[in-house]
């Protein structure tokens, strides 16, 4: 692998010549541009990026750290990143703490899992990482685990930390339960069952939020008996949809898409057509638009969200924005209305 010093004998030039026209710096010749970059590819020189880096005391390199890349939002999130960091000239280094796998769906009650991801912090600055994005399972408050460093900073994706002065970008809930009940009534005025999520999951209360406003809009009476929580899982969604059907309910929406299969299930079952005997919406699009007929539902903008995270970890970086506690809440599109 040939070297710079190489190069530039190779060329008859001098290194600080060869340097130049490799970081685009000073005065260069035409004709002489064009023979030493010639003469890098054919020798076939490779930068060395660790080098450069330490000689302007930056890495140019991202820590992403994900709870759980089997959660349905990591993946897309951390793809997302990828992507914009690639476009400005940033690496990243991955870690995956797995607290699912480790503890379950009360990880956060965990102290080892507080001790296990300071660890991953301090292996980030000992790579040199320039700042941290935190990729979060589900939309949560993580001031008490997360803490501001402006010499590492951190943002948030999924969830938030507000209190800690860290910028945070979460899915917009509540528009986008807003947008599916709306247009459901929008030609209808039949009661509608709700069927949610959790009720301590902050994704559940804001998506309420977003139906009571369409309910309110289209003049429908708000029936909180009409509600049935659950876990999220296709099973609640069959075991709901039977139970709100019961009480002459035909619109029925879905928190998200994996419940609202659950209905579409129970419709196969009891012979009920969608679109005509009853009217399903949900959230998510996993598998809106496999569902016959196709899901009204809205797209999680999950690859967005990494991008609007990999912008803003940047923006802080190269001191564009300050460091602040602001929560960017991206709104999902519409789909099969």
């Amino acid at each position: 692998m040939a070297t710079i010093k190489e190069i530039a004998k190779e060329c008859n030039v001098s290194i600080a010549t060869v340097s130049n026209i490799l970081n685009n710096k000073g005065k260069v010749g035409e004709e002489t541009r064009r023979m030493v970059l010639e003469k890098i590819e054919k020798m076939n020189y490779v930068p060395n990026v660790a080098a450069k880096n330490l000689k302007q005391r930056t890495s140019r390199t991202i820590g992403i750290i994900t709870e759980d890349l089997t959660v349905f939002n990591t993946p897309e999130i951390v793809d997302g990143i990828d992507e914009y960091l690639e476009g400005r000239g940033y690496n990243f280094l991955l870690s995956n703490l797995r607290i699912y796998r480790k503890y379950g769906e009360d990880f956060y009650y965990h102290e080892e899992f507080k001790g296990n991801l300071e660890d991953e912090r301090e292996i980030m600055r000992a790579n040199q990482v320039e700042g941290i994005i935190y990729v979060s399972a589900h939309s949560r408050n993580l001031s008490s685990v997360l803490v501001q460093d402006a010499s590492m900073p951190v943002v948030v994706v999924y969830g938030f930390a507000k209190d800690r002065d860290i910028p945070s970008v979460i899915f917009h809930d509540e528009e986008a339960a807003y947008m599916v009940v709306h247009r459901l009534l929008q030609t209808r005025t039949d009661k509608l069952g709700i069927i949610a999520g959790d009720r301590s999951s902050l994704h559940t209360s804001e998506r309420l939020l977003g139906c009571q406003k369409a309910i309110y809009q289209t003049g429908i009476l708000y029936n909180p008996e009409l509600i049935c929580y659950g876990d999220w899982s296709r099973e609640f969604g069959y075991q709901a949809a039977s139970g709100l059907l019961e009480q002459g309910v035909r619109v029925l929406f879905s928190m998200n898409d994996n419940m609202a299969m659950g209905v579409y299930d129970y419709a196969l079952e009891k012979g009920l057509v969608i679109g005509k005997d009853i009217f399903v919406g949900g959230i998510g699009s996993q598998f809106g638009n496999i569902l016959r007929p196709k899901l009204t539902t809205v797209e999680m903008p999950l690859f967005e969200m990494g991008q609007k995270a990999g912008e803003l970890i940047l923006d802080i970086i190269e001191r564009k924005i300050p460091l602040k506690g602001e929560v960017y809440k991206i709104e999902g599109q519409l789909l099969n209305a």
